[in-house]
């Protein structure tokens, strides 16, 4: 029933959007040139689909950030457990952190493309920037609320170290990573695209670039489109991946 509401209500979301866009290309007489309505917009992404264009930016998109994101996800929950277990030695690395994670990933692209050449390392290596920060402080600042009583009675049962991180701690601050992991999509998913439309020659970010110096902006839009589309699935499923560990923890109903 919850499923079916969210469809009907992306329906009716999604409706009003083009409604308005349409509106605005009418009220506004513009050229399909200049601002395509969503008529054009809708020939294009059946011609990328078509065509198979849409097949071979997505893959080479998807690979990237999965590469990137699940990579960034494992050290950043690794080191954020361990450093938020001991305040002393993250009371050193936190004003690095926070010097380090105002900066722009794509800021990092001159030296990034010296080190790592040119390929898909580059962008891997910018979308592994982009999620690696929010995942770590959100991990930290999760493992430092963690109720003492916990470990107190972890202890007295002497319980090892790894099974305190592994049983009590790592379950209990799952919920504030899993908010962590929400922020870093929808970050690592902006700037791998912003990263494909500076220096690659595939994937999403390029198919818009090339599009553009063609003056097609019909399919400008339409890479937009296919570029949210992705980024809202990919954020969906982090929330069915948050669900089902949840279920396993007992903590909401099947």
């Amino acid at each position: 029933m919850k499923n079916y509401k969210f469809f009907i209500n992306a329906i009716i979301g999604f409706a009003i959007l083009i409604g308005v866009w349409q509106f605005i290309v009418v009220a506004g007489d513009y050229e399909a040139a200049l601002f395509p309505p969503p008529s054009l917009v809708w020939e294009g992404i059946v011609s990328l689909i078509t065509d198979g264009t849409l097949l071979v930016h997505l893959q080479v998109s998807l690979l990237r950030f999965i590469s990137g994101y699940l990579s960034a996800v494992v050290v950043a929950i690794l080191l954020g457990l361990v450093l938020g277990r001991i305040p002393l030695l993250w009371g050193v690395i936190d004003p690095i952190v926070q010097v380090l994670r105002p900066v722009s990933p794509i800021a990092w692209s001159p030296f990034i493309v010296l080190w790592f050449g040119i390929g898909n390392i580059p962008a891997i290596v910018i979308i592994f920037i982009a999620a690696f920060f929010p995942v770590l402080l959100s991990t930290v600042a999760a493992v430092r609320k963690v109720e003492p009583t916990y470990l107190k009675v972890a202890q007295n049962f002497e319980i090892k170290k790894f099974e305190i991180l592994r049983k009590i701690i790592f379950p209990a601050v799952f919920p504030y990573i899993a908010n962590g992991l929400h922020i870093a999509v929808g970050t690592a998913w902006i700037f791998l695209v912003s990263g494909e439309m500076v220096g690659s020659q595939s994937g999403l970010g390029y198919l818009i670039v090339d599009a553009r110096n063609s003056m097609r902006l019909d399919l400008v839009m339409a890479g937009i489109v296919f570029i949210g589309v992705a980024g809202f699935i990919l954020d969906r499923a982090v929330g069915l991946f948050e669900n089902w560990i949840n279920r396993i923890w007992g903590r909401q109903s099947a």
